[in-house]
């Protein structure tokens, strides 16, 4: 990881300082697609970072046709993985538009997933791809012993990306999607799945944060104190463990995990703990990320406002 010096404006694209993704990202717009296949190649033993990457170039490439031509012209993996990307996300954008489209579009990038999935056997990124489906299609498989509320849900799905890679953080943060009730879910069931996976993760994961995922999407603003939450004792030794366990292990990461990090800084700012937000702040350098700093009011506000309480230069600032 090395997210740089603050120097006075944040970068929010999401390659942060991924350099080759971000010119890769450059072609896809540009309508050209070998630096990608490039990228992702060169990511096929990283499944964290081939995960990440090609979840960036499909947002890139998702309204125009440079996935459909490069499968056309030049079928393999890499083509295959964007195109099964491309295609969740066309079928996600189309169910929240309600357009009626989104069946098929939902069936069409099943069919993709399952195809890049083929041809490349050993690689979870075409499941963890297709776990962003569930919601779509509802899928309700009978959940583990162990979880005290037993929700229902994609759980074979699930566990065929752990046989593949048992810490994958995509697809543990879409599966604990599903259960959102933005989603069809419900508060019990969200917080009953965070609780499980947040557990069962290593010390050192950035999988420990999922329970603060789930505090961020269930604050309710209008409730008496909603922003003193993350003082309560609970809250604030989660964050404090995650900042004493993970965060020393952020540094080793291929580029800066920008959204864990934000969470974290978040919540440690929440909890009133300006020196280690300032930290997390610090590590992040000028990448920023909307989540979760959006759900408090405008994203670079309330970034700017913790960067400011914590003493760290500001947009603006001399």
């Amino acid at each position: 990881m090395t997210a740089g010096v603050f120097e006075g404006q944040y970068v929010w694209h999401p390659a942060a300082d991924d350099r080759e993704l971000a010119n890769a990202c450059v072609d896809v717009r540009a309508g050209r697609y070998r630096s990608a296949r490039e990228v992702l190649q060169a990511a096929r033993g990283d499944f964290g970072l081939r995960a990440h990457r090609s979840l960036v170039l499909a947002s890139e490439a998702a309204d125009s046709d440079l996935t459909e031509r490069w499968l056309a012209e030049e079928p393999g993996q890499e083509a295959a993985l964007l195109w099964a990307r491309v295609a969740v996300l066309r079928a996600t954008r189309a169910a929240d538009g309600h357009d009626r489209r989104a069946a098929v579009l939902s069936r069409i990038a099943t069919t993709a997933c399952e195809r890049a999935a083929e041809m490349a056997p050993s690689d979870p990124t075409p499941w963890a791809a297709r776990l962003g489906l569930s919601s779509l299609q509802q899928s309700r498989d009978p959940a583990p012993r162990g979880l005290l509320t037993a929700p229902p849900g994609p759980w074979f799905l699930f566990a065929r990306v752990l046989r593949l890679d048992p810490w994958h953080r995509e697809a543990h943060h879409r599966f604990l999607a599903f259960f959102f009730p933005r989603n069809g879910g419900s508060t019990n069931a969200a917080w009953d799945v965070a609780a499980f996976l947040g557990q069962r993760a290593p010390a050192s994961s950035a999988l420990r944060l999922l329970p603060l995922v789930t505090l961020v999407e269930g604050h309710k603003p209008a409730a008496p104190l909603a922003n003193h939450v993350w003082e309560e004792p609970q809250w604030r030794t989660a964050a404090l463990s995650i900042y004493q366990y993970w965060f020393p292990h952020a540094e080793s990461c291929r580029f800066t995990p920008v959204l864990d990090l934000a969470y974290l800084a978040h919540a440690l700012f929440m909890a009133r703990r300006p020196f280690e937000t300032r930290a997390v702040l610090t590590a992040m350098g000028p990448y920023a990320s909307r989540m979760p700093w959006s759900v408090f009011g405008d994203p670079e506000d309330q970034l700017t406002r913790a960067r400011r309480q914590c003493g760290l230069p500001v947009p603006g600032s001399p």
